[in-house]
């Protein structure tokens, strides 16, 4: 595809502004490392929640969606659609508790839950491997969309590609390491909304491209008719016998998926760059309005335009065997074919501000890790701000050239996605249960994830179980989840609890509910817990049908099928209006007590 002077003159304004953020935040970022990593806790919901979804949306989303779909149909997005159950959990059980928790990383959340060598080890533990490994993967296929990308459109080499994503890495970091989360946040919200206007303005002229939504419909048909494949490409849930997404694979997705696995994004109960964002928030009403701004946006809002890109490219390119060896390059081949030339800067533009705002982020996250949490815990202490300020920008430009290696050895964005699920299954209990039951230790937490690793690689490469295969996904999480909650029940009950004066220390702290909590509540009599169970149950309910209402109310709008979506959508409506009536019955004050 070649780009006019036009194209590189909007991409270079591009770039151009997201410089100038970065530069206009300087001073902000570099008095601590508190406004570096946290933005000095003075963020409002609707900006951190806007750069909780900017995050979420890389260059790799459209891609690895368009790979789900030509794979597995609609459904196929029930991989990540099911983790709105997690999201709602931590809207209205979780992110009052981590602002509370006052702490500048989740991993440092270890030593205020924890105490001695076990509670040092499981915190410099999970700084090292969020911060390297599984930072490193992340980044790896948000590389490696960008690289698709660029091999595409320019008609470069993968090493090529590599390089020019460097160079927008690079900048990326700059900005990171000049601005700190406040240049990441304002970056966002700026990148967001060039990005959904773009997509949204792909998906309608790649519907036009095959005459309309009637006719989408019926060309996607006459694919699923030729291929022989059993069950709807078209349908938003699976079907019995269903090729496209086997039923195992859904009871899995939507009965454990969602709070069994660890997944960046969508942890169980919160953590890594979401929680992040609670902790800039200014109150606890902030936090709590932020994650649940994001959820609305994150599963409700943003999928349709994607999916609909994604049909274009089976129905234009099936039989292609390009595609069918790399389905997610559909997006970019339907961006080349679809858009008019004159758009065409401005959607590369629209794409490297998607890429740049998930890397800047993961690049802040992973160095506040390994400086906060190793460097400056277990290393070097006692030092000015101004050297770990430093330090942090030294991080995030080391992070950035291990991605670049990273990024070269990957192939599918969608495996590394089931396979970073698969990794991390099993764990999500303890996480949510963490906060609520005392007798849970660091011992505890450390079996989980040596057992989830353990148990996941032994299934993938011990017995050839794939990742990629829906059914054979579903078997390494269900034994994985099986076998890490096994060993970290029986480790938690063999080992002493934790010191009583750290439990109650703990439970001052956060205040949760009581019920579990038994001889440290009867101790701590003069703290007033959280009673509110019974209505973040209720939130939490009305919020996930909030989300699948407006989401499958929007999809059947945008298939024709008016009454059933309207349907949908006043159903979303409603339970929405549950919550808003339930949070001003109780009140800011309740909440943020």
């Amino acid at each position: 595809m070649r780009l006019s002077p036009a194209d590189f003159a909007v991409i270079i304004a591009y770039f151009a502004v997201s410089l100038g953020i970065g530069l206009y935040f300087r001073r902000r970022a570099t008095r601590s490392v508190g406004d570096f990593f946290i933005s000095g806790r003075n963020v409002t919901w609707w900006l951190a929640g806007t750069s909780m979804v900017a995050t979420t949306f890389a260059a790799d989303t459209p891609l690895a969606v368009t790979g789900l779909v030509a794979r597995n149909g609609i459904a196929g997005n029930w991989i990540w659609w099911s983790m709105a159950f997690s999201g709602m959990l931590t809207v209205f059980f979780y992110a009052r508790l981590w602002r509370r928790a006052a702490v500048l990383t989740d991993v440092e959340f270890a030593e205020i839950r924890y105490s001695g060598r076990p509670a040092r080890f499981l915190r410099g533990f999970r700084a090292f491997y969020l911060g390297l490994p599984i930072n490193l993967i992340i980044m790896g296929w948000v590389n490696l969309a960008m690289v698709k990308i660029l091999v595409l459109v320019l008609g470069v080499t993968k090493v090529q590609a590599l390089g020019i994503a460097l160079g927008i890495m690079f900048l990326t970091a700059s900005i990171s390491t000049l601005s700190g989360l406040w240049g990441v946040l304002v970056a966002d919200l700026f990148q967001f909304v060039l990005m959904m206007g773009m997509v949204v303005l792909l998906a309608a002229y790649a519907v036009a491209s095959v005459g309309g939504m009637g006719s989408l419909a019926g060309r996607v048909a006459e694919v699923q008719a030729s291929g022989g494949s059993s069950g709807s490409l078209l349908a938003f849930l699976p079907e019995v016998g269903s090729t496209w997404m086997p039923l195992l694979t859904f009871f899995v997705y939507i009965a454990v998926n969602w709070w069994a696995s660890w997944y960046p994004g969508a942890e169980p109960g919160g953590g890594g760059f979401i929680a992040q964002r609670i902790f800039c928030a200014k109150d606890e009403k902030h936090s709590v309005l932020a994650t649940l701004w994001f959820n609305i946006a994150h599963y409700a809002i943003r999928p349709w335009p994607w999916i609909l890109v994604a049909l274009v490219a089976v129905v234009r390119y099936q039989g292609d065997p390009s595609f069918a060896a790399d389905p997610e390059s559909g997006y970019i081949r339907v961006l080349m074919t679809a858009l008019p030339a004159s758009l065409r800067g401005l959607m590369l533009a629209a794409l490297a501000a998607a890429y740049m705002s998930t890397i800047a982020s993961e690049l802040n996250w992973g160095a506040s890790y390994l400086v906060n949490d190793l460097y400056r815990r277990f290393l070097v202490r006692g030092r000015p701000e101004g050297h770990y300020v430093r330090a942090s920008q030294a991080a995030t430009m080391l992070l950035m050239i291990l991605s670049a290696v990273t990024a070269f050895f990957m192939e599918s964005i969608a495996d590394a996605w089931k396979f970073m699920i698969a990794l991390g299954a099993g764990t999500g209990l303890v996480y949510l249960l963490r906060w609520f039951w005392w007798r849970i230790n660091a011992w505890s937490e450390v079996s989980a994830m040596i057992a989830a690793f353990a148990a996941s690689l032994t299934a993938q490469y011990g017995f050839g179980l794939s990742e990629s295969d829906p059914r054979e996904f579903a078997v390494i999480c269900l034994v994985t989840v099986a076998v890490t909650t096994a060993v970290w029940l029986t480790v938690t009950f063999l080992t002493p609890p934790e010191p009583r004066d750290v439990l109650l220390a703990f439970y001052r702290r956060v205040r949760p509910s009581p019920a579990l909590w038994g001889p440290v509540a009867e101790e701590a009599a003069d703290v007033v817990p959280c009673r509110d169970g019974l209505f973040n149950l209720i939130d939490w309910l009305a919020g996930v049908l909030m989300i699948y209402g407006v989401l499958f109310g929007a999809g059947h709008l945008v298939f024709g099928r008016t009454w059933i979506g309207l349907g949908f959508l006043a159903a979303g409506l409603a339970f929405g209006a549950v919550i808003y009536v339930d949070l001003s019955r109780r009140g800011w004050e309740t909440i943020g007590r």
